[in-house]
């Protein structure tokens, strides 16, 4: 299992609006290319220098094929959105992650 991490400052003229998009439309939209099971949204909980709130939005999907397949075929068109609605107020990065074991605590497992 990999998870795609995009983490995102976003500054607080348009977080609101943002916060929206997110939710309603960006984070659907990925999840709708069938390419991932899920998403997490996390708020990063540190203070940037720069100011502006830190996001960190977790795909999970089932392996770096698909993942490269995303980046291929939907990535672009999907990134392009957000570069145009809130330019140099969102800073972005990415990152991939492979999961090696996941612990729960006695009952708690969510399978």
């Amino acid at each position: 299992m990999i998870i795609y991490n995009v983490t995102t400052n976003i500054h607080e003229s348009v977080h609101d609006q943002w916060m929206i998009w997110m939710q309603h439309k960006h984070i659907p939209e990925v999840i709708a290319t069938g390419k991932f099971s899920s998403a997490r949204m996390v708020r990063v909980l540190i203070e940037e220098e720069m100011g502006g709130l830190t996001y960190s939005v977790q795909y999970t999907t089932d392996g770096k094929a698909t993942l490269e397949k995303y980046y291929q075929e939907d990535a672009p068109k999907l990134r392009e959105e957000g570069i145009k609605l809130f330019g140099d107020k969102m800073l972005s990065f990415r990152t991939e992650l492979k999961v090696v074991s996941e612990h729960f605590q006695a009952g708690m497992d969510p399978k």
